[in-house]
């Protein structure tokens, strides 16, 4: 069953990821569908260790720039015990 869902990016990336999309012949929002499953079904421990890195210079200009930040042990504990409420 499929879902909407509503996404901020680049203006300069969408037009690049679109081209690219429809070169490949499917539509952007399959596109991210299966950039998507390839992240959650990796074993990968963090994101720089994710294999859609290569996809995403293929639409992206320039060099692929992950911006995350180091979590506490307490913020990864308090968003675990809030997503088994």
């Amino acid at each position: 069953m499929d879902a909407k869902l509503t996404l901020s990016l680049d203006a300069k990336v969408i037009e690049s990821a679109k081209i690219f999309a429809e070169e490949q012949g499917i539509s952007l929002s399959r596109l991210i569908e299966v950039m998507l499953r390839k992240a959650i079904n990796t074993q990968s421990r963090n994101i720089e260790d994710l294999p859609i890195s290569e996809w995403v210079m293929q639409v992206a200009e320039g060099e692929v720039e992950y911006k995350t930040r180091k979590r506490s042990r307490k913020e990864i504990k308090d968003e675990y015990f809030s997503s088994k409420k």
